[in-house]
């Protein structure tokens, strides 16, 4: 039976969303939100917001495939990731090449249209994307390399917004809750796979103290994101002056859901689905809601 018109490209474009994990976007477009909303004065035109938003999906989008495409041989020895669209055959290289290379034009177009400086320093992220997926071969503490990756994220929504670079204390704050809780969470998905990485001499932090000890490491990066974020807050509400009045309360309020949201990432951590894909996403949001509520006790 012939398959009926246009189905097939509908699949392949849900394989190249599967691909690149696209719902996992969910992670950096609150970071990227959040260093926009970090300091006043955040206004910027339709255009412009259209070209950051799609600087931030071709970014990802080419972090996921060089990820993908560097790991790929591990990734058809490992039981769990054998099935993903590589290994499994469910895509080409030359298709993995080609929407990595598409994803770096739009990247890099995206930057210049922005202008000149953003062009020069667009080749940063590309090379923390290139560089963290080798880091399990050599150090346990490749975890960080994610958390930079991610890190990047409030730093360049701010440089977007903010092209004079005022007022960047609070992202830098931002950028370090971003370190903090992408490493940790990193930690708790390399749980699942502890004993390929000792069998395989992979030097996840798992593999090299033990899980126990591990998680206790990620849930003292956990900790200080939280501290972070707090900071940044507090920087935002009474940097230059005091709030308004309903500013602490709601702002701390929020402050206590991240809390209380990083707090059940590491006591659900034996459901790495649910720790990982679900309370990280809601975690972003209310990390975006805490700067947006102090950002508006402030005055945008």
């Amino acid at each position: 039976m012939a398959m009926a018109p246009g189905i097939q490209p509908v699949e392949r474009l849900r394989t190249y969303a599967s691909f690149v994990r696209f719902e996992h976007t969910l992670f950096s477009l609150p970071l990227i939100l959040a260093g926009i909303f970090s300091a006043p004065g955040a206004s910027m035109s339709l255009p412009r917001w259209l070209v950051v938003g799609a600087a931030a999906v071709a970014a990802r989008t080419a972090a996921m495939a060089l990820n993908r495409l560097i790991d790929w041989r591990l990734d058809a020895l490992n039981p769990r990731t054998r099935g993903r669209e590589l290994p499994a055959g469910k895509m080409r290289p030359f298709e993995a090449w080609a929407l990595l290379l598409a994803s770096v034009a739009a990247y890099l177009a995206a930057c210049a249209w922005l202008g000149p400086w953003y062009l020069r320093v667009a080749a940063i992220p590309l090379a923390v994307f290139a560089a963290y997926p080798y880091l399990k071969r050599f150090t346990p503490f490749c975890h960080v390399g994610v958390g930079v990756a991610l890190a990047l994220a409030p730093l360049a929504g701010f440089a977007a917004a903010h092209p004079e670079f005022t007022d960047f204390v609070p992202v830098l704050w931002i950028a370090g809750f971003a370190l903090c809780w992408v490493t940790g969470f990193d930690i708790i998905y390399a749980t699942l796979d502890e004993a390929f990485d000792r069998e395989h001499r992979l030097r996840s932090m798992v593999a090299w103290c033990g899980r126990e000890k591990a998680l206790r490491i990620s849930a003292a990066l956990h900790l200080l994101a939280f501290l972070s974020l707090a900071v940044a807050c507090v920087w935002i509400l009474f940097g230059s002056g005091a709030p308004a009045g309903w500013g602490l309360p709601a702002v701390g309020a929020m402050l206590a859901v991240t809390a209380a949201l990083l707090y059940l990432e590491q006591k659900w951590a034996e459901d790495v689905d649910l720790a990982f894909f679900k309370v990280n996403a809601f975690a972003g949001i209310a990390v975006l809601a805490a700067v947006l509520l102090a950002r508006a006790a402030r005055g945008f």
